[in-house]
């Protein structure tokens, strides 16, 4: 089975992330509550992918991004999933691909559905939370 590369980025405001619920009509993962992100394209770094997939899903340019670590992923797909967090953002937030945005607390880690995004919470929370 091959490999697909994909970028996540973990949108922090404060105590809370942004996340999405997938469209129903995804090939991969549809409905799930999940940290939102995309495929690398051929020859596109992980860090170049965060920030393609950041402009055309949320209409958003990345200011302070910090890693966050890198998981492998079964599902449809065998993914090798990068997650960054971005702390610093311009730009008003705009749906353009899920079927909803939602903000939840990091209290709130068990409403994501797949679990390889609640163990990038959890780690970001060990790197990061007392920044």
């Amino acid at each position: 089975m091959e490999m697909l590369e994909c970028a996540g980025f973990l949108l922090v405001d404060g105590d809370r992330f942004l996340v999405e619920r997938r469209r129903p009509d995804k090939a991969v993962d549809p409905g799930a509550v999940a940290i939102p992100g995309g495929h690398l394209d051929a020859g596109e770094s992980p860090m170049d992918a965060l920030h393609r997939e950041l402009r055309e899903e949320l209409g958003l340019t990345a200011g302070r991004v910090d890693y966050i670590c890198t998981l492998l992923h079964r599902s449809e797909e065998f993914r090798k999933l990068h997650y960054y967090a971005v702390r610093q953002w311009t730009g008003e937030i705009e749906n353009n691909e899920a079927e909803a945005l939602l903000w939840l607390s990091f209290d709130e880690v068990g409403q994501l559905d797949l679990p390889v995004d609640r163990t990038a919470i959890a780690e970001y929370l060990r790197l990061y939370r007392s920044d």
